[in-house]
């Protein structure tokens, strides 16, 4: 009976190992040694530029939970959208990354290009190219981090979609939108354009899932999501990207 129970223990623990991650707090790190188990699951980011904070949530069960929050190294241009080329802002908004979008081989270590300009910005003609989540901490419009963060949430991307999610999200906001926050930004010349953005972080704040955004006269407009593709993370586990030479 005993080597029965031993061996029953034996199955379900890893079961129960990724149970522990499912119940932990959505908005407390996963821990370092559990994060390979989720490695090609889908991912979701957010940036927040006063906190100078980019936040990687990974997929688990129904929900997004948060895998870690990065330092950004540096950024440029201060609060509020880039609008043009030259003007050294980094963007604000809601973009997408797919796999041409990355750069492994970027001067800049390693690099996803965030697709600026979007549906947005070209209603409202603002211009720019080859604006990148990068490593070297060097910053002239981009988000710029360590070379260490920016090789783990290249991996994470890069393992989402080559398991299959066609599209990385990427939220970038001015800072944590919550209404204490946007009454201390009320007189800005950009709140109009940041009450557009509120929604967008509202509803993930809400729902643990990224928010649906569409472009309709000029205007972000955030909706609920039709329907959403399961990837059982504990499949792709195993999988471990190559580093860097």
């Amino acid at each position: 009976m005993r080597k029965i129970a031993l061996f029953l223990a034996m199955l379900l623990m890893p079961c129960m190992s990724f149970a522990s991650l499912l119940s932990s707090d959505s908005n407390t790190p996963i821990k370092s040694e559990l994060k390979q188990q989720l490695m090609g699951s889908p991912v979701y980011i957010q940036i927040f530029k006063e906190e100078r904070t980019l936040d990687l949530y990974v997929k688990m069960g129904e929900q997004y939970q948060l895998l870690d929050s990065y330092k950004i190294c540096n950024y440029s241009g201060g609060l509020g959208p880039k609008q043009r080329q030259g003007d050294f802002k980094s963007p604000e908004g809601f973009y997408t990354v797919e796999r041409p979008q990355l750069k492994p081989d970027s001067r800049f270590y390693k690099a996803i290009n965030i697709g600026f300009p979007n549906a947005f910005d070209r209603a409202h003609g603002y211009e720019g190219k080859y604006l990148m989540i990068h490593g070297a901490c060097v910053s002239v419009g981009c988000y710029a981090m360590t070379d260490k963060n920016i090789d783990e949430i290249f991996q994470f991307v890069t393992g989402a979609l080559v398991f299959g999610q066609p599209r990385v999200q990427i939220s970038i906001y001015p800072f944590r939108m919550t209404d204490a926050n946007m009454e201390r930004h009320k007189y800005s010349y950009y709140i109009n354009f940041w009450k557009q953005l509120k929604p967008g972080y509202d509803y993930f704040a809400m729902t643990r899932q990224p928010p649906v955004v569409s472009v309709s006269n000029g205007n972000y407009v955030v909706s609920k999501p039709i329907s959403s593709q399961i990837v059982h993370p504990q499949l792709a586990s195993n999988y471990t990207l190559p580093k860097a030479e």
